[in-house]
Parts: structure tokens; C-alpha cells; sequence
């Protein structure tokens, strides 16, 4: 797969203020360089084995951020290497990276996943449960919620606007429910429909295939 550097330089400049995310699933450490030479600071790993593969590798000014679903077991390979963890979906996740995270005295960024569309093939908190999760999170000292991230379904792009809208609107709750966190981070919108994500307060936007030659954006 080849990166396309004029589509990745007009995506940069749509989203402006907006967090480009790069989803460098498919991509190899030296296209890693070249998204950088473009402006790209965040690559957004899926696994953890490319995740320290391309830790290892890269030795470039951008950061690495985990947007996959992360299994407990897995917490302590990447603790140390990323800046943020997108998809925390468990008390569990929760207790095992405060856990590693004290191990390695730093305090580590989550973001909650929230399955808005209530999939059962998706994983991460019900909407209901979100007043809870972040009650017990008071508790853990290394571990600093800075907000939500959703996956929207597969449907039409602009379909997806109503869970964007109800992600947004849980947001604002959330911070005067929670004002001692900083819940100012929307990790939502893909490649697809990145565009009414922004609309309804994305902060970081996942975009892989629209950085691509003959990808639909």
C-alpha cells in the first residue's frame, strides 16, 4: 500500500485543530517517516506485535497511541511505549494499566470506549454504565481518563451522525458529573465519516485508508 501524499496533506488541512491519528495497521516503519515528513505526530497501532515492532523500528518525533483492543495480558509489553490508550473497555483493563503503570512510575491517558450502538460484535462500556466507570476510576492513581472513544457501525458515512451526536452529548455530562478530570478528548470518526465526527466535537480522528493511493477519499 502506497501512502498518498496529497490526499494525507489535504486531510491535514481539513481537519486543522483535529488530532490526525494515523492508523498505521498495513503500513511499514519507513512510511511511518514519511507520514511524519508530512505532519503526522500520532501513529495509532491496532496490535500489540506491530505496536513494538514499529516501536522498535522508528526512532522519528511522533508518538505511538494504542487503538485496538488491548487484552489485559498485554498491558505490560506496551505500558511504557505509548502516550494514550484509546480502547479501555474493562475494569479489568482498568485495574491491570493502573497496575503496570505504577510499575513504571508514569501516569498513563485513557480514553473509555464506549459501544454507543449497543453492538454485540463491539467491545467497551454501555452508555449506562459510564457514570460508574469513572466514579471507580478516582481510585487509580496512574491511570488519567481524558475522555471517550467510540467506534461508529458500518453504515453510510452520514448515517453514523446520530451516534456522533449522542457521543458528544455523553461528553458534556460527563464533565460536570466528573469536573475533577480534564474530559477533553473525543477519540471518534474514521476515514469514512471523519468529517461529521469533527462536527459534533472530535478531537482525534482514526484515518487509515483515506491516507492511501486508490482508497475512496
Amino acid at each position: 500500500m502506497e501512502i498518498d501524499r496529497e490526499k494525507v496533506l489535504k486531510i491535514l488541512q481539513e481537519i486543522k485543530s483535529i488530532h490526525l491519528v494515523a492508523a498505521t495497521k498495513y503500513l511499514n516503519v519507513q512510511q511511518l517517516y514519511e507520514l511524519e515528513e508530512l505532519g503526522v505526530k500520532i501513529f495509532g497501532e491496532n496490535r500489540v506485535p506491530s505496536l513494538l515492532e514499529k516501536y522498535e523500528q522508528y526512532h522519528g518525533k511522533g508518538i505511538f497511541h494504542m487503538i485496538g483492543t488491548l487484552q489485559v495480558n498485554k498491558v505490560r509489553y506496551i505500558i511504557d511505549k505509548v502516550a494514550m490508550i484509546h480502547s479501555v473497555d474493562s475494569y479489568k483493563l482498568i485495574d491491570e494499566i493502573d497496575r503496570q503503570a505504577k510499575k513504571h512510575n508514569l501516569k498513563m491517558e485513557i480514553l473509555i470506549q464506549v459501544n454507543i450502538a449497543m453492538e454485540e460484535s463491539k467491545h467497551g462500556f454501555l452508555k449506562e454504565e459510564l457514570s460508574s466507570v469513572f466514579t471507580y476510576l478516582k481510585s487509580k492513581e496512574n491511570v488519567i481518563p481524558k475522555g471517550l472513544m467510540i467506534m461508529a457501525p458500518h453504515i453510510n458515512s452520514s448515517d453514523t451522525e446520530k451516534y456522533f451526536i449522542e457521543t458528544e452529548n455523553l461528553q458534556k455530562e460527563l464533565q460536570k458529573q466528573f469536573p475533577m478530570f480534564n474530559l477533553n478528548i473525543l477519540s471518534m470518526g474514521m476515514s469514512n465519516d471523519y468529517e461529521y465526527a469533527i462536527k459534533h466535537g472530535a478531537t482525534h480522528v482514526r484515518i487509515g485508508q483515506a491516507l492511501l493511493k486508490d482508497s475512496p477519499k
